[in-house]
């Protein structure tokens, strides 16, 4: 395994294990071909701060999919995959040994070996304690969607008491998170999705959701608010509603864009500068895992306490020898988070 590298002289530290990992030795030229191989190397600390942790769980988001198809031209082959964890430290720093810890990393399964394995070594700031009153699954399926979702937040500004978010594609996870961030918080949640349906997560108020696929949604959106429109969009889908955020907006209106299909859209910059309006672009792959811990580590009170509530999880969790099938679920119809249990679990 490839470990990140600082100034200090390696040393081996701890007994070690041999793990299992999944394998991507070349990047698949469609879906259906995805294949993964399957390996176990022996994987020992080489540093005092870092930890070995035994992964009971792990999480499959869309980005580890697109990464397989070559779809990131900065991951690395060959890899282990895989973002989002949870699992208990066996070796490392006295205070975490015995912990269970939940962890997420943009570099992780892209950059360097990830999480779609028995065991990690990470740097000890990478791991934080798992909420209580979450299972392993369930923990293990936080990561990537409650970090985009707080990251475009913290960046655009919180939303609170008095304030309108809307969400654009509102039943994705991403969508999910920022609804349930956002009602938390005291604002109120409008969302937008692409056919007729209901909101399938949690929230803390009432979220009123608007059905693209019925006429002009943004119109909808202006009645709704009494023509003043959005303090902010929270676009979890990018260029199909791109225009539809836009005129939603109110004066000094942000938007939060987190993926794209189109690279190219219409940009109105009239009305961008007298809008007053902010553009926000969020890329996880950019926060490493000490990053994405801290921001983890915010969420961990209110899950504990109910105010936030875990993603259902697919029912039958997927173990390694039908991989590639839980990568097909996380790009087909899927609703519930799809989630990796190593072998022996």
């Amino acid at each position: 395994m490839t470990l990140m590298v600082d100034p200090t002289p390696a040393v081996a530290t701890g007994g070690g294990a041999v793990a299992r990992r999944l394998r991507l030795m070349a990047k698949a030229p469609d879906l259906a071909s995805l294949a993964f191989a399957t390996e176990t190397a022996p994987l020992r600390r080489e540093r005092a701060d870092q930890v070995l942790v035994d992964i009971h769980a792990a999480g499959v988001n869309p980005s580890d999919v697109k990464a397989a198809l070559g779809q990131m031209p900065y991951a690395v082959w060959p890899r282990t995959p895989g973002r989002d964890f949870a699992g208990v430290v066996v070796e490392g720093p006295s205070a975490l040994v015995g912990q269970e810890v939940w962890g997420s990393g943009g570099e992780l399964g892209i950059r360097r070996d990830g999480t779609h394995a028995s065991h990690i070594v990470l740097e000890a700031a990478s791991v934080r304690p798992k909420p209580a009153a979450l299972s392993m699954a369930e923990a293990a399926g936080i990561g990537v969607p409650f970090v985009t979702a707080i990251d475009g937040y913290r960046r655009a500004g919180t939303p609170g008491p008095g304030d309108t978010v809307l969400i654009c594609g509102l039943n994705g996870k991403v969508g999910q998170a920022a609804a349930q961030l956002a009602s938390l918080r005291g604002a109120r949640v409008i969302g937008v999705v692409r056919r007729d349906e209901p909101y399938v997560g949690h929230a803390s108020g009432p979220v009123e959701v608007i059905d693209a696929s019925g006429g002009d949604a943004a119109a909808r959106i202006r009645d709704l608010t009494g023509g003043r429109g959005v303090d902010l969009v929270f676009n979890t889908v990018g260029s199909p509603y791109f225009e539809l955020a836009h005129r939603s907006l109110a004066l000094q209106g942000r938007q939060i864009i987190i993926a794209t299909i189109e690279k190219i859209v219409p940009f109105n910059l009239f009305e961008f500068f007298r809008g007053r309006h902010s553009y926000v672009g969020v890329d996880t792959l950019a926060l490493d895992s000490p990053v994405c811990a801290e921001l983890l580590e915010t969420l961990r009170a209110d899950f504990d306490a109910g105010l936030l509530r875990p993603f259902a999880v697919e029912q039958g969790l997927h173990g390694f020898d039908d991989a590639a099938k839980a990568y097909q679920a996380v790009l087909g119809s899927t609703r519930p988070r799809v989630v990796l249990v190593p072998p022996e679990r």
